[in-house]
């Protein structure tokens, strides 16, 4: 829709990075907020955020390569190139990199993993909603064909080059409903963490409602892989349906606890 905010020399600021940067930051805001109410050391939780931000990214980006392996082993120079760079990932991945990255961190500080965790769900469902703004924006991430009278079309030739969303075309806003789910999925953690719950019970709930709903999104959504053993489900879907599983053993565990 507009990917480019200005663009001067060959160079630009894509819209796509600026959302995502405030996403990041509103996220650790509201981490670094929720941590301070809980007796947390603020800034060990903001350093955190850093590490698990890049994690992320990098996660993100391995898995994308990982799900379009066969095209980067044809073309290995696009690895590097800009549109590989500028290309948001796989959220899957990410999450995946940026936990393992957070248990190490928390071991490394002797911090308890469960209490961080929850105070950090909020923020990466927020930031994460406004971070989806940002693939709309760029027109990555697009949906099937709709007839529906929500459906969008895609215009700017920048989003084509950029990206190679379909132009003219009425297409599901996957994005949209993604950033919707999480925006949702954010005002439910944020009340529920102002509640007695059991420590690990928040990131348990964000386990289990964000995958739930990008499996729902997912069979909306345009894609160039073929679906593993032949199936009807993407890759994400069966990462989301592992991630649902473990956020509904944690959440039984937890909710026996009271923080």
């Amino acid at each position: 829709m507009f990917p480019k905010l200005f663009s001067i020399d060959g160079f630009f600021l894509p819209t796509y990075g600026l959302l995502v940067t405030a996403g990041f930051l509103v996220g650790l805001w509201v981490a670094g907020r929720l941590a301070k109410r809980d007796g947390m050391n603020p800034q060990l939780v903001t350093d955190l955020g850093i590490y698990v931000a890049l994690a992320g990214l990098a996660g993100a980006k391995l898995l994308m390569l990982l799900y379009d392996a066969n095209y980067y082993l044809s073309h290995p120079g696009d690895i590097f190139s800009m549109a590989t760079l500028q290309a948001g990932g796989v959220f899957h991945g990410g999450l995946i990199a940026a936990l393992a990255v957070a248990i190490w961190y928390v071991k490394q500080k002797k911090l308890a993993f469960l209490p961080v965790a929850d105070v950090f769900a909020p923020g990466i469902a927020i930031g994460h909603a406004i971070g989806r703004i940002g693939c709309f924006a760029a027109g990555c991430c697009w949906g099937i064909a709709c007839d529906r009278p929500w459906a969008v079309k895609f215009t700017d030739v920048e989003a084509y080059k950029l990206v190679g969303v379909p132009l003219e075309k009425p297409l599901h806003p996957t994005q949209l409903y993604e950033a919707f789910a999480e925006a949702v999925i954010f005002s439910i953690l944020y009340w529920r963490i102002g509640k007695a719950h059991g420590r690990g019970t928040i990131i348990a709930l964000y386990l289990m409602l964000y995958p739930a709903a990008r499996f729902v999104v997912e069979f909306f959504r345009a894609h160039e892989q073929a679906n593993p053993f032949g199936g009807p489900l993407s890759i994400a879907q069966w990462v989301a349906l592992g991630l649902v599983g473990a956020g509904a053993v944690l959440f039984v565990v937890s909710s026996r606890q009271r923080a």
